[in-house]
């Protein structure tokens, strides 16, 4: 979601700049980049270590509420996610929202799309093992009805990207704020900005002749 679908990685860099010096410490660029595509109780620990005196889930419940309070002024579209998402519901295609994002920032973006985009919400608290581990695309899919090995998933940060290749999926990394490394089992590209149906279903059909 964050970084595929809609662009909040600001809206959480900033988020963890106020809390992290609210407490007096530094927050740098880099250290936001080192959390994006993280699972949130994980980016909870790296903060506490970073001096903020709170419990791991108030982190995580204080994060999402400034990033929601932000995406109440504007909801940032990544290029080609609105496009995409329309003709897959236009095609009767179910789609699974799969995102380490708790499920109240998960279902607010979900919210500003069409009720029918997604069939399914994998969110942060709704998995034991947060991404890079397969298990929120193993329950994207279970949701689904449909094994794994059926899906396409399309990732934005190398946690994720690894997430879905070790589910099984067919899977493509749209790089964003991190760089996805170009290794076997899985395919980059630049960008969603004109892709359609018919791309992710060669691309299927080359992986699972």
């Amino acid at each position: 979601m964050d970084g595929t679908i809609v662009d909040t990685e600001p809206y959480w860099m900033a988020a963890e700049t106020e809390l992290v010096e609210s407490y007096g410490g530094t927050w740098t660029h880099d250290d936001a980049l080192s959390l994006v595509g993280s699972g949130l109780w994980h980016s909870a620990r790296v903060l506490q270590a970073k001096g903020v005196k709170q419990t791991e889930d108030e982190i995580i419940q204080n994060l999402t509420t400034m990033v929601l309070d932000r995406l109440e002024v504007a909801v940032p579209w990544r290029p080609g996610a609105l496009d995409l998402l329309e003709e897959l519901g236009a095609a009767g295609v179910p789609t699974a929202l799969v995102t380490m994002s708790i499920r109240r920032m998960a279902e607010r973006v979900a919210a500003a799309l069409p009720s029918s985009t997604f069939a399914a919400i994998v969110a942060g608290d709704d998995v034991e093992h947060s991404k890079p581990h397969p298990e929120p695309y193993l329950r994207g899919a279970e949701l689904l009805g449909v094994a794994a090995a059926e899906c396409v998933a399309i990732e934005d940060s190398a946690p994720g990207v690894a997430s879905a290749v070790a589910s099984g999926a067919v899977v493509i990394g749209v790089p964003f704020y991190g760089e996805i490394p170009d290794v076997p089992g899985h395919t980059i590209w630049p960008t969603l900005a004109g892709k359609t149906l018919a791309d992710l279903q060669h691309l299927y059909r080359s992986e699972r002749p």
